[in-house]
């Protein structure tokens, strides 16, 4: 497979699992073993990438992060406010991903780390779904300072490769009292910040693996992440709010039980 077809791939797999709480980092991971598209740089390739997701998310909400800097009066997650809470959810795997990159990549970037984490992450949907936990947040301007950075305590699960950092915020969320809609929506925001910081910081600690030549590999990725994104978050918002999330939960199981039966040794 050619490195432009490649880009191809991975950037549709990229935009289609970002956001959904199946893992694109793990999806990246597998899809890229099994097209021989592995190694240091491509995995810095699957991160810098995400940035394509990012920007779809950012048009889609575009009125929301307008009002990041120019605060609206009737809307509490607005202005320094909003920044604060996307902070207080930023800063935990922002602390704990700077401290431990070397180790993550090291050691969990494999197809059998990546499947464990599926399957953990699922086993753990389906006990959150099963929670009776009552719904007192239910829009984007109810949201605390405390349940912001309860998000993003939960939010570090997310840096073991499979377990879906969307999966980990929206069940942190849930079990903190938001509504799944809200908790989905606030995963998309919230993404942007860490998504974007931990891109440009890897970007810059793996710069010397890339040339001019892969600058077109990149742009190619890019784009396509964007597209796939902007399709995927568009409808997962819509199905979130209609139905659980247990039939993401027994795709990953399936997923994880394929590579554990299957994946060469």
């Amino acid at each position: 497979m050619t490195e432009s077809l490649a880009a191809v791939v991975l950037g549709l797999v990229e935009g289609v699992t970002e956001f959904l709480p199946v893992s694109s980092t793990g999806h990246l991971i597998l899809v890229g073993h099994l097209i021989g598209f592995t190694g240091e740089k491509a995995d810095s390739f699957d991160i810098i990438i995400q940035l394509g997701a990012i920007l779809a998310v950012v048009c889609l909400y575009w009125q929301r992060f307008w009002w990041l800097v120019s605060p609206k009066p009737l809307h509490a997650f607005s202005g320094l406010r909003g920044l604060w809470m996307l902070f207080l959810t930023s800063l935990p795997a922002g602390i704990v991903g700077l401290l431990a990159r070397k180790t993550i990549k090291a050691h969990l970037f494999g197809p059998t780390s990546v499947a464990l984490a599926l399957a953990v992450g699922a086993l753990m949907i389906f006990w959150v779904e099963r929670r009776k936990v009552r719904d007192r947040f239910y829009t984007l301007d109810e949201m605390t300072p405390g349940l912001a950075l309860g998000i993003g305590c939960f939010q570090c699960l997310s840096l073991w490769p499979g377990f879906s950092r969307s999966a980990a915020t929206i069940m942190g969320g849930m079990l903190l009292g938001a509504k799944r809609g809200l908790a989905a929506e606030y995963s998309f925001i919230a993404a942007v910040p860490l998504m974007f910081a931990a891109t440009l910081y890897d970007f810059y600690k793996s710069a010397d693996l890339f040339s001019a030549d892969d600058l077109g590999v990149l742009a190619i990725g890019f784009v396509v992440s964007f597209v796939a994104a902007l399709a995927a978050v568009k409808g997962f918002i819509v199905l979130v709010k209609r139905v659980s999330l247990r039939p993401f939960a027994w795709y990953r199981l399936v997923l994880a039980g394929a590579v554990f039966l299957f994946w060469p040794k």
